[in-house]
């Protein structure tokens, strides 16, 4: 038998926060097929709300720390591909040391969202699991256009006994969220969100999953306030 792949565990500060059942969940299917699990102590936020806010010196200090921690890593998979993709994509653009620049160049080809882990690395699609219902899927803006994630999930999807995928007609576009956006253009956030929510609606979905927990915060907070009886899950 083949020793397990050892796999470093990244807990987004979402997760870790305010939804710590996904970070659980994460570590149980890893183990489930067949992966050793570490998980770094020393792990902190991966910069991007400073990076989209325009500190980027100070989302560099946290992306060479995760550099630092993660170098010497098989594999760092995140239930997350907004913070994958800052990983994969971004810290190229922060201005590192030079040093920290090699290892990252090193690291970025190691670092993956899970479902993008588990179908395309690991070759893993079917977990026995059963969900009976009706799950829509949101592909979250970062998966889909800067990492390319929307075929993993929903072959994980797929093979849930009893669910039946439905796909929004505006799966393709943003839920809204977009981390500080949110915040500084609350009311056009608020804007697109009533269009998703409103695609949701018509695929008669009870349930609408995503990579990101972000946007599954912003949508579920929506669908709260308007009595929508669509309950959000990673």
């Amino acid at each position: 038998m083949a020793p397990p792949r050892k796999v470093h565990l990244f807990i987004p500060c979402f997760v870790d926060q305010v939804y710590p059942q996904t970070g659980l969940a994460a570590l149980k299917l890893l183990r489930d097929a067949g992966c050793e699990v570490i998980y770094p102590r020393g792990q902190t936020c991966c910069g991007q709300p400073a990076f989209n806010s325009g500190y980027a010196g100070e989302a560099a200090v946290l992306a060479e720390r995760f550099i630092r921690l993660f170098r010497d890593a098989e594999a760092v998979v995140a239930p997350s591909a907004s913070c994958i993709a800052m990983v994969r994509v971004h810290y190229g653009d922060l201005p590192l040391a030079p040093e920290i620049r090699e290892e990252y160049e090193s690291l970025r080809e190691r670092v993956f969202e899970l479902s993008e882990y588990l179908v395309d690395r690991l070759g893993v699609t079917d977990f026995g699991a059963r969900f009976p219902g009706r799950v829509a899927y949101h592909a979250s803006c970062h998966g889909l256009r800067e990492l390319g994630i929307l075929r993993q999930p929903m072959e994980l999807l797929r093979k849930v006994e009893g669910l039946e995928l439905v796909e929004p007609d505006d799966r393709h576009l943003c839920c809204g969220f977009g981390g500080t956006f949110a915040a500084k253009f609350s009311s056009l956030s608020a804007a697109i969100g009533e269009d998703k929510i409103e695609a949701l609606v018509r695929t008669g979905a009870e349930v609408v999953t995503a990579t990101d927990d972000s946007c599954l915060m912003h949508l579920g907070g929506m669908l709260s306030r308007r009595k929508v009886p669509i309950r959000p899950l990673h």
